[in-house]
């Protein structure tokens, strides 16, 4: 895999500390985390923790590799493909180009549904991506078992890779399904709760290089308003979950209002909750009239 960890041949001669520093230099033109992403860069090509370079690794010889390292960085790369993992809610992810990189915006949609179905047993994530969200809640609901969906089978190799690495496939099953395709939900039942972080990107939005050029577009726009995987998922929501279950929703900042008004024409009360910057950025909805009636 292209940006392995170095196994110790190739020294620089120069010293980890050096390098960092000039790496944090070269990468401050294009990164507001120039210095964050040179010391990630380190210990990935020590094969150590960030920690420890910054205790133990300082005065050591740069591998050689780390070079090539902030080149990518440099060309925008995310730092997350560069290495293959991301934190996500204190847990350890596996990420590749096949997947979104979790965000810590997204924890947003964790915490409401910790708060607001504390008692869920069935979990349903939609477009699961790299699992984050559904093995998230699960590590917090040690009783529940959940459903991770994707219409992107490499995505879906990487989200089982996760739950085995994280101890939770025994609770956690991924299934390739596309929820454009009629009958796609026949089989799955329903749920307490629901979680997802569907494409909601307007197609014509002007986005950073990192994310524009590297993330899966798939995964990001919904036509020219950024509403067009809603209008498809809220509808077929109520069919989904059990009585007096959640559906927590990821949305963007701008988004709350017409989300919401798709949600309550559909028989939903929608109620936002914001991210640590403020921002509306996941949209919890309950039914408030019987479950299938469409009416608002």
């Amino acid at each position: 895999m292209k940006g392995s960890p170095s196994t110790g041949s190739g020294r620089s001669g120069v010293e980890v500390s050096e390098a960092i520093r000039e790496a944090a230099q070269r990468l401050a033109a294009t990164s507001d985390t120039a210095r964050l992403d040179a010391e990630l860069l380190m210990a990935h090509a020590l094969g150590v923790s960030r920690s420890d370079v910054l205790l133990r690794r300082m005065q050591d010889d740069a591998p050689g590799t780390y070079a090539a390292l902030v080149e990518r960085r440099g060309a925008r790369e995310p730092v997350a493909y560069i290495t293959g993992r991301q934190e996500f809610f204190g847990l350890d992810f596996e990420v590749s180009p096949d997947v979104l990189i979790p965000r810590g915006d997204s924890e947003t949609i964790v915490r409401a549904a910790l708060e607001t179905a504390p008692g869920a047993r069935r979990v349903l994530d939609l477009g699961t991506g790299s699992g984050a969200l559904l093995l998230a809640v699960l590590s917090e609901l040690p009783a529940a078992s959940g459903v991770g969906v994707d219409a992107s089978s490499a995505a879906l190799e990487v989200a089982r890779r996760n739950a085995e690495a994280l101890e939770l496939a025994s609770r956690a099953r991924m299934q390739e399904r596309d929820w454009t395709m009629t009958g796609w939900a026949d089989d799955l039942g329903q749920f307490d709760l629901i979680l997802a972080n569907p494409p909601y990107v307007e197609d014509a939005a002007a986005l950073d290089p990192d994310v524009r050029d590297y993330e899966p577009a798939s995964a990001l726009f919904a036509g020219p308003e950024g509403l067009d995987d809603y209008r498809i998922l809220i509808p077929q929501l109520p069919q989904l979950l059990s009585e007096g279950g959640i559906a927590v929703l990821e949305i963007g900042a701008s988004q709350a209002q017409a989300v919401g008004e798709i949600a309550r024409a559909h028989g939903f009360a929608a109620s936002a909750h914001t991210d640590l910057g403020g921002r509306d950025r996941a949209l919890v909805l309950r039914l408030r009239v019987g479950k299938g009636d469409s009416s608002s």
